[in-house]
């Protein structure tokens, strides 16, 4: 079981959510709906869980295969549903820069991997509909 506490911080919707271990992100609404960027939009949060779960995976893939990744970013934009309540993220585009040693073939397999198996994330959002495209860069 995961445990999670949130507690309103700033003005109506600036949040401090903390998990069992004691990490900290902040989430606000935008100003257009009264927030005060007092922290990161909840939708927003999502897409930063799937960099995170994807670029552990591949770091993951890629140690395994004996890769040397000195550098690791991701860029994710994202497009939501308009005219809907509630808004879900209709179309998803990931662009992986890794740096190293690394085989290209290998590189793009891990990524695959990731997207279409074990990112818990990219999954809940195609099973919510959305669409999540990528390419990967190295030594870019």
């Amino acid at each position: 079981m995961v445990h999670i506490e949130l507690e309103r911080k700033e003005g109506d919707y600036g949040f401090e959510a903390k998990d069992a271990h004691g990490h900290v992100v902040r989430l606000d609404s935008n100003p257009e709906n009264g927030g005060n960027n007092f922290g990161v939009r909840p939708m927003q949060m999502l897409l930063m869980g799937l960099g995170g779960c994807s670029g552990i995976d591949i770091v993951s893939i890629l140690k395994k295969q004996r890769q040397e990744v000195t550098g690791f970013k991701m860029k994710i934009d994202g497009m939501r549903e308009s005219g809907k309540e509630p808004s879900l993220w209709k179309s998803v585009h990931i662009i992986f820069e890794l740096s190293g040693t690394i085989d290209p073939d290998k590189a793009k397999k891990a990524c695959e991997l990731s997207m279409a198996k074990y990112c818990s994330v990219a999954e809940t959002l195609r099973l919510a509909g959305g669409s999540i495209t990528w390419e990967v860069t190295i030594n870019k």
